[in-house]
């Protein structure tokens, strides 16, 4: 298994162009979904351990927006995606015309539908860049959208998914549009198995 200081002083360049890539891919996806220019960027990539993954999302009990999806192939995985809810209602809001859809609103099915197609896009964006930069095979499974504590998102999706990760690799992404009231900050998480790591960058040749 790599040494995560190791990974992060020598392989963090690779990882940030991989997460790039996917924002390019998201960008296109998402401007075409909501019929107005959208802008991405990924401002910073890090190796984390599992522990410190709730901590990065504001603590266990803050309440957020999030996507997950398990993926299969090559390697597998799990990868999550992260929105306060207030953020994530401006995609929505955005997505279905109608000001006042929002994820809080209990048994709101055209807001988490809303919400679970742009997981699915971004989730979707980012396996895409990832399999294509390594020529790996990785396919999405049934994605999943929740609203709830980030420590209860973690633990429910994690336990879904059964999968048994050492580190994770976070991807910050800013969105940016003139029809967003603020820019809109979100956090991937992508949980590998244990070896797979190894298996990226021995593919790689570094």
């Amino acid at each position: 298994m790599q040494d995560v200081l190791k990974l992060q002083d020598i392989h963090l360049d690779i990882l940030k162009e991989i997460g790039n890539i996917g924002a390019g891919n998201a960008t296109t996806s998402l401007s075409n979904l909501l019929s107005q220019p959208i802008q991405m960027s990924v401002p910073t990539v890090k190796v984390v351990t599992f522990d410190e993954i709730v901590e990065l999302t504001g603590g266990p009990e803050e309440i957020k927006a999030a996507t997950f999806v398990e993926f299969e192939g090559a390697f597998n995985g799990t990868m999550f995606f992260f929105l306060s809810p207030s953020q994530a209602d401006q995609f929505i809001q955005t997505l279905t015309q109608d000001p006042d859809q929002s994820i809080l609103n209990e048994n709101n099915a055209m807001a988490n539908s809303a919400f679970l197609e742009l997981g699915n896009i971004l989730t979707g964006s980012y396996l895409r860049a990832l399999s294509d930069f390594l020529q790996f095979n990785l396919q999405s499974l049934v994605p999943e959208a929740t609203v709830d504590m980030s420590g209860a998102i973690m633990t429910q999706g994690l336990i879904e998914t059964s999968v048994v990760s050492d580190y994770a690799i976070i991807i910050e992404t800013v969105f940016q549009s003139d029809h967003f009231k603020e820019d809109i900050k979100g956090h991937f998480f992508l949980l590998p198995d244990p070896d797979a790591f190894d298996k990226i960058f021995k593919n790689l040749g570094v």
